[in-house]
């Protein structure tokens, strides 16, 4: 595990929350210079704690209004088939393979209810070697950015 500072986690948390920041109006917002927190960040991303800086899109403006969680029972024999043919389905995002009742759970977008039932029952059950699946369709979520805050406090 890679060494960091309380002024690294510091820089961490605020880029987690937005990493188009300035360097000037960072080092600002933390009260260190410049030329520090622009190192630190080449640092930070040469030891690759910081692996991309990257944008956020809005699904919903997009018409991507229905986000689900798909939990998969699967012969695992089968496992990098299935999951490569549910990396073909448009709608896909995110295939995890996880610990409990179920072996993946894959979180997948579409612009309507509609055509979630159509990825679940048409693309998604019809992979060979998926045993069963249970859908959650999310409701509402919250979130909030990761805090690599220090583990002592200031004096």
């Amino acid at each position: 595990m890679a060494k960091v500072d309380d002024l690294d986690l510091e820089i961490l948390s605020e880029l987690s929350n937005d990493a188009s920041i300035s360097i000037p109006r960072l080092s600002k917002k933390i009260d260190v210079n410049s030329s520090v927190v622009y190192s630190r960040i080449k640092r930070l991303v040469k030891r690759k704690l910081i692996e991309r800086f990257t944008i956020v899109v809005n699904d919903s403006e997009l018409g991507y209004n229905v986000k689900a969680l798909t939990g998969i029972n699967m012969d695992t024999k089968k496992r990098d088939h299935i999951i490569k043919e549910l990396f073909k389905i448009e709608g896909v995002r995110e295939v995890a393979e996880v610990t409990g009742r179920f072996d993946i759970l894959v979180t997948m977008y579409s612009k309507s209810l509609d055509q979630m039932h159509k990825m679940v029952s048409e693309q998604i059950g019809r992979i060979d070697g998926i045993q069963s699946s249970e859908s959650f369709i999310e409701m509402k979520s919250r979130q909030k950015a990761m805090p690599y805050m220090p583990t002592k406090d200031k004096e």
